[in-house]
Protein backbone atom coordinates (compact mmCIF):
# COMPACT_ATOMS: atom_id res chain seq x y z
CA UNK A 1 0.00 0.00 0.00
CA UNK A 2 0.86 3.06 -0.98
CA UNK A 3 1.48 5.89 1.79
CA UNK A 4 3.01 9.18 1.06
CA UNK A 5 3.27 11.62 4.03
CA UNK A 6 2.59 8.66 6.62
CA UNK A 7 -0.95 10.02 6.44
CA UNK A 8 -4.04 7.70 6.27
CA UNK A 9 -5.01 4.52 6.80
CA UNK A 10 -2.09 2.17 8.06
CA UNK A 11 -1.52 -1.55 8.81
CA UNK A 12 -1.37 -1.62 12.02
CA UNK A 13 0.59 -5.00 12.76
CA UNK A 14 3.30 -2.12 12.03
CA UNK A 15 2.74 0.69 14.58
CA UNK A 16 1.41 -1.91 17.10
CA UNK A 17 5.00 -2.95 18.51
CA UNK A 18 5.47 0.25 19.20
CA UNK A 19 2.79 1.34 20.52
CA UNK A 20 1.74 -1.63 22.91
CA UNK A 21 5.89 -2.44 23.44
CA UNK A 22 6.49 0.86 24.83
CA UNK A 23 3.03 0.75 27.09
CA UNK A 24 3.85 -2.68 28.54
CA UNK A 25 7.55 -3.16 28.10
CA UNK A 26 9.66 -5.91 27.12
CA UNK A 27 7.71 -8.41 28.92
CA UNK A 28 4.67 -7.03 27.54
CA UNK A 29 2.49 -9.57 26.26
CA UNK A 30 2.75 -11.86 29.61
CA UNK A 31 2.38 -8.51 31.87
CA UNK A 32 -1.03 -7.29 29.85
CA UNK A 33 -2.81 -10.97 30.16
CA UNK A 34 -1.86 -10.27 33.95
CA UNK A 35 -3.46 -6.90 33.74
CA UNK A 36 -6.81 -7.71 32.29
CA UNK A 37 -7.38 -10.93 33.53
CA UNK A 38 -6.05 -9.95 37.45
CA UNK A 39 -9.93 -10.01 39.07
CA UNK A 40 -10.34 -13.61 37.64
CA UNK A 41 -6.78 -14.53 38.68
CA UNK A 42 -7.02 -13.75 41.80
CA UNK A 43 -10.52 -13.06 42.46
CA UNK A 44 -12.32 -10.46 43.04
CA UNK A 45 -11.80 -9.97 47.04
CA UNK A 46 -7.88 -9.45 46.45
CA UNK A 47 -8.32 -7.61 42.72
CA UNK A 48 -10.46 -4.66 44.74
CA UNK A 49 -7.39 -4.42 46.89
CA UNK A 50 -4.30 -5.23 44.74
CA UNK A 51 -3.25 -4.41 40.91
CA UNK A 52 0.19 -5.73 39.10
CA UNK A 53 2.69 -3.36 38.44
CA UNK A 54 5.36 -4.64 36.71
CA UNK A 55 6.72 -8.31 36.27
CA UNK A 56 10.55 -8.52 35.88
CA UNK A 57 12.27 -11.67 34.74
CA UNK A 58 15.38 -12.48 35.36
CA UNK A 59 17.88 -11.32 32.47
CA UNK A 60 17.83 -13.62 29.24
CA UNK A 61 14.95 -15.68 31.21
CA UNK A 62 11.76 -16.49 30.37
CA UNK A 63 10.25 -18.01 33.96
CA UNK A 64 10.76 -17.42 37.62
CA UNK A 65 9.61 -13.47 37.27
CA UNK A 66 9.33 -11.31 40.46
CA UNK A 67 5.64 -10.12 40.05
CA UNK A 68 5.66 -6.34 41.72
CA UNK A 69 2.15 -5.75 43.35
CA UNK A 70 0.26 -2.77 44.53
CA UNK A 71 -1.13 -3.25 47.78
CA UNK A 72 -3.43 -1.65 49.74
CA UNK A 73 -2.05 -1.73 53.55
CA UNK A 74 -5.11 -3.56 54.64
CA UNK A 75 -4.50 -6.31 52.35
CA UNK A 76 -0.91 -6.38 52.50
CA UNK A 77 -1.11 -8.92 55.42
CA UNK A 78 -3.55 -11.17 53.33
CA UNK A 79 -1.62 -11.29 49.94
CA UNK A 80 1.66 -12.36 52.00
CA UNK A 81 -0.04 -14.99 53.81
CA UNK A 82 -1.86 -16.40 50.72
CA UNK A 83 0.97 -15.73 48.28
CA UNK A 84 1.54 -19.66 47.34
CA UNK A 85 -2.39 -19.64 46.26
CA UNK A 86 -1.65 -16.70 44.28
CA UNK A 87 1.35 -17.27 42.63
CA UNK A 88 -0.37 -21.07 41.62
CA UNK A 89 -3.01 -18.99 40.53
CA UNK A 90 -0.86 -17.19 38.23
CA UNK A 91 1.36 -19.70 36.65
CA UNK A 92 -1.45 -21.76 36.10
CA UNK A 93 -3.19 -18.96 33.85
CA UNK A 94 0.54 -18.59 32.47
CA UNK A 95 0.42 -21.94 31.60
CA UNK A 96 4.52 -21.94 32.75
CA UNK A 97 6.31 -20.92 35.92
CA UNK A 98 6.34 -18.14 34.97
CA UNK A 99 6.40 -15.99 38.39
CA UNK A 100 8.26 -16.87 40.69
CA UNK A 101 7.63 -14.75 44.03
CA UNK A 102 5.79 -11.28 44.66
CA UNK A 103 7.31 -7.96 45.77
CA UNK A 104 4.37 -6.14 47.67
CA UNK A 105 4.37 -2.52 46.57
CA UNK A 106 2.76 -0.49 49.30
CA UNK A 107 1.52 2.96 48.07
CA UNK A 108 -1.31 3.98 48.96
CA UNK A 109 -4.96 3.07 47.89
CA UNK A 110 -5.41 0.96 45.32
CA UNK A 111 -7.47 2.25 42.45
CA UNK A 112 -10.74 0.21 41.46
CA UNK A 113 -10.52 -1.80 38.27
CA UNK A 114 -13.26 -1.81 35.96
CA UNK A 115 -15.86 -4.42 37.09
CA UNK A 116 -16.22 -7.07 33.66
CA UNK A 117 -19.10 -9.22 35.18
CA UNK A 118 -21.08 -10.77 32.67
CA UNK A 119 -24.18 -9.77 31.68
CA UNK A 120 -27.56 -11.66 32.57
CA UNK A 121 -28.76 -13.99 30.14
CA UNK A 122 -32.08 -13.33 28.65
CA UNK A 123 -34.97 -16.15 29.37
CA UNK A 124 -35.14 -18.62 27.23
CA UNK A 125 -38.71 -19.18 25.33
CA UNK A 126 -40.39 -22.24 26.45
CA UNK A 127 -40.00 -24.69 23.66
CA UNK A 128 -35.91 -23.33 23.91
CA UNK A 129 -35.95 -23.62 27.51
CA UNK A 130 -37.17 -27.44 27.45
CA UNK A 131 -34.76 -28.45 24.72
CA UNK A 132 -32.42 -27.16 26.32
CA UNK A 133 -32.93 -29.12 29.87
CA UNK A 134 -33.64 -32.53 28.06
CA UNK A 135 -30.22 -31.93 26.53
CA UNK A 136 -28.40 -31.96 29.85
CA UNK A 137 -31.10 -34.21 31.85
CA UNK A 138 -28.92 -37.59 30.91
CA UNK A 139 -25.83 -35.67 32.80
CA UNK A 140 -25.16 -37.40 35.94
CA UNK A 141 -22.84 -35.19 37.33
CA UNK A 142 -24.89 -32.20 38.48
CA UNK A 143 -21.93 -29.47 38.76
CA UNK A 144 -21.39 -30.58 35.24
CA UNK A 145 -24.84 -30.63 33.72
CA UNK A 146 -25.32 -27.21 35.95
CA UNK A 147 -22.41 -25.47 33.85
CA UNK A 148 -23.58 -27.24 30.19
CA UNK A 149 -26.51 -25.49 30.90
CA UNK A 150 -25.40 -22.63 31.48
CA UNK A 151 -23.46 -22.32 28.34
CA UNK A 152 -26.43 -23.74 26.46
CA UNK A 153 -28.44 -20.73 27.44
CA UNK A 154 -25.50 -18.44 26.94
CA UNK A 155 -25.68 -19.60 23.38
CA UNK A 156 -28.96 -19.82 22.77
CA UNK A 157 -29.76 -16.96 24.49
Amino acid sequence: MNNPGGFGPQRIGRTLNAVAGKALGKDGMAFGALLTDWAAIVGGRLAEQTSPQKLAFPAGRRENAVLHVRVSSAAALLVQHEEPQILERINSFMGWRAVARLKLVHAGPVLPQKNYAMKPLKRLDPVKERELTTAVAPIENDELRAVLERLGRAVVG
